[in-house]
């Protein structure tokens, strides 16, 4: 390991309780038994043994924290029974350094840490009352403990909530990805089913056109009825221009005002058909969804070249109701003269556009007439 690697770990390590911590900690309680002064009868080895207890949880702390934790525990009780003696003072740093290094663990559960606590306390208030000290004594260490384990409790709880905060901040922050891609997959998503339906609607009546007028032209040599599929054709490469347009605006979130693109789309149907169409708004006006407003736009462009098919010259009427809770309704209706069903699958792909935004499309006859109603939520 390198030394830039080595400092990085050291740097990234737990400032608290990590090996930099241990390391420091190791090194003052060997020299602190190295060089301690003549002791009690019997302090030597507790105090040998709770630096064993110290050293064993260093060593197996990140592999076998089951032993690590009850040697760290009993590193910090062991001391306790030889700190009641006032020649020993080395006994109470290996006390604090244990004790402290336990509560502030990750992961300790609490009921560790106060039975713990609980244990030291016990162990050095006998301790104290055995050796016959004073009610100083007896009040002011394990009154020192109290304070260091509630100071340690309080960097605990700290830490707790700055690593709780740095978690809710990357999981905020991977949200919003989330939805930020998420919000880019759907407009993808818009963008292709835009394009699929102009291109793949007036292309390919474009295509039939041309193929028949082909025909007409080698195989049965009529130029009339040619002249008359490639006028059609022509009409339909109109038609698709408007309908490109249409969805750049919409793709630019440039759409204009529903009520007035279905007045501009009332009266193209008019001139190209002769036929009269009633616009009907009802409710408050307010602005719908790009996606919304594209889509009954849509449905009302089906349904009046549907009307024009297969009810030629007849009235149509058409209402655009805003719904109080939010949202619009379109109904088209025209007399249902024949078979009003269309033939294509315009309003099979209109209410697959419809569902994708949560609305609803119908079509069918009542009482004699064709009609078209499309639901779209706010």
């Amino acid at each position: 390991m390198t030394l830039r690697e080595g400092v990085r770990r050291l740097r990234a390590d737990d400032p608290e309780t990590g090996w930099l911590v241990r390391i420091v900690l190791s090194a003052l309680l060997t020299w602190a038994f190295l060089t301690a002064g003549p002791a009690s009868p019997g302090v030597r080895p507790v105090l040998a043994a709770a630096l064993a207890g110290w050293f064993l949880f260093v060593f197996t702390d990140h592999r076998r924290p089951l032993l690590a934790r009850p040697a760290l525990a009993l590193a910090a009780v062991l001391p306790a029974i030889a700190a009641s003696r006032p020649e020993d003072a080395s006994s109470l740093l290996y006390l604090y350094a244990a004790l402290f290094t336990f509560v502030l663990l990750p992961r300790m559960p609490m009921w560790a840490i106060l039975s713990l606590t609980a244990v030291v306390l016990a162990v050095l208030l006998t301790g104290l009352w055995l050796a016959g000290r004073g009610p100083a004594a007896m009040l002011t260490q394990p009154a020192l403990i109290a304070v260091l384990v509630l100071f340690s409790l309080h960097r605990r709880e700290y830490r707790l909530r700055a690593e709780q905060t740095a978690l809710l901040l990357e999981q905020t922050t991977r949200a919003r990805a989330a939805q930020a891609r998420a919000a880019a997959l759907d407009e993808r998503a818009r963008i292709a089913r835009e394009l699929h339906d102009v291109l793949a609607h007036s292309l390919g009546a474009l295509g039939v056109q041309l193929e028949v007028a082909e025909a007409q032209l080698t195989e049965k040599g009529d130029t009339e009825a040619a002249a008359a599929r490639i006028r059609q054709a022509r009409r339909l490469a109109a038609d698709g221009l408007a309908e490109a347009r249409s969805a750049v605006r919409a793709l630019r979130d440039d759409v204009p005002p529903l009520p007035e693109a279905l007045t501009g789309l009332i009266d193209a149907h008019e001139v190209a058909h002769d036929a009269a169409v009633t616009l009907g708004i009802e409710g408050d006006r307010r602005p719908l969804s790009p996606g919304a407003e594209v889509s009954l736009l849509r449905i009302a462009r089906e349904a009046l070249t549907n009307a024009a098919r297969h009810a030629p010259a007849r009235p149509v009427t058409m209402t655009l109701g805003y719904l109080p809770a939010g949202g619009a309704r379109l109904v088209v209706s025209n007399p249902a003269t024949g078979d009003p069903s269309p033939g294509g699958l315009g309003l099979v792909g209109a209410r697959e556009r419809v569902a994708l935004i949560g609305g609803t499309l119908e079509a069918g006859i009542v009482d004699g007439e064709w009609v078209v109603t499309a639901e779209v939520p706010a």
